[in-house]
């Protein structure tokens, strides 16, 4: 029987703060916008959005998908546009309501178990005001956060993945990490962590076998 992993690092976009999908259709209401104007179907329909096609086959990065929405979003709302404008328009209300609770949860039970857990994002302050970012009390849910907007590397830079858990004071082999965008994974994967792809239109599975991995 494989031994527990012994930390968590979870990637915070997505597995553990919703999407931007899944917050359109309540932005647009907010904003007097028609139904559909912000049709991004992104992993809900991929057929549907070419561009996140290229996102998860690695020819476009994410970063670029985002300046592409949010140009796009001046353009529909008649203001100046731009990634942060787009993500400030998304993300409004009480910040615990735009977290998924399977999420809150997982890192909860993991750092009562006496697990480090550990936050490897790539663009949480590229994307989000300092503000808003400490809004959400990340220290509450993580004992490490690492932002590559910050820190100067990206994930899949391998780099970055040894940063996270020579922070926590763990081997990579001993880290279970979850995100939701392949390239992100292979790249975990490739320094020897244990990754775990989290599927955002049901990510119950992902965070289910994430507890199975360490013991949980």
């Amino acid at each position: 029987m494989t031994a527990p992993r012994a930390a968590l690092v979870v990637d915070f976009g997505g597995p553990v703060l919703l999407t931007p999908f899944e917050l359109t259709l309540a932005a647009e209401a907010r904003l007097g916008l028609a139904a559909g104007q912000l049709d991004w179907a992104g992993p809900f329909a991929p057929e549907r959005d070419p561009e996140w096609q290229d996102v998860l086959a690695g020819r476009l990065a994410e970063r670029s998908y985002w300046a592409r929405r949010g140009d796009q979003f001046g353009r529909i709302a008649g203001c100046a546009g731009g990634t942060r404008v787009l993500m400030a328009a998304l993300y409004q209300g009480a910040p615990q309501a735009l977290l998924r609770p399977e999420a809150l949860a997982l890192m909860r039970d993991a750092r009562a178990a006496g697990l480090p857990v550990g936050v490897l994002t790539n663009d949480l302050r590229a994307f989000h005001s300092q503000e808003w970012v400490d809004s959400l009390r990340l220290d509450e849910l993580a004992d490490v956060v690492v932002d590559g907007s910050v820190e100067g590397i990206l994930k899949p830079d391998p780099r970055i993945y040894r940063l996270a858990a020579g922070r926590l004071g763990v081997r990579c082999q001993d880290v279970v990490f979850l995100d939701d965008q392949p390239v992100n994974l292979a790249g975990a994967a490739d320094v020897g962590m244990t990754a775990v792809p989290v599927d955002v239109t049901d990510p119950a599975a992902s965070f289910g076998r994430a507890r199975q991995l360490t013991g949980l």
